[in-house]
């Protein structure tokens, strides 16, 4: 059974920077973030292997955040710097793609979400 448990969401001013982990039990492979704000879809962050690799970013965070992966820890990562406050939402984690992707039709599982807010 596949879990995922994100943490590290937060409050920052602009500008800011903060750090989510997503901790992973029952699966290891592709696996991706993605962020949803009331009345929208879900929209691809960025995606990667847990081990490393290739790498996927929406065009409005690359640049400024980081997917990394430590497969002993079986932790996902996502560094977010430089934040925006278009970038305030509530983050995901997602696992089960066959390759790197941005669209959640392509993830098996998801986290129960962890809240990003950056005030100006």
């Amino acid at each position: 059974q596949v879990h995922l448990e994100e943490s590290g969401g937060g409050s920052v001013q602009a500008g800011g920077s903060l750090k989510l982990s997503c901790v992973a039990s029952g699966f290891l492979g592709c696996m991706g973030w993605f962020r949803q704000v009331p009345g929208k879809e879900y929209e691809g962050v960025a995606s990667s292997y847990i081990g490393g690799g290739a790498t996927y970013y929406a065009d409005s965070v690359k640049g400024r955040f980081t997917i990394s992966g430590d497969v002993a820890a079986r932790t996902l990562y996502l560094q977010m710097t430089n934040l925006k406050v278009e970038d305030s939402a509530v983050y995901y984690c997602a696992a089960g793609c066959r390759q790197i992707s941005g669209s959640a039709y392509d993830y098996s599982y998801m986290g129960q979400g962890t809240r990003v807010t950056v005030s100006s």
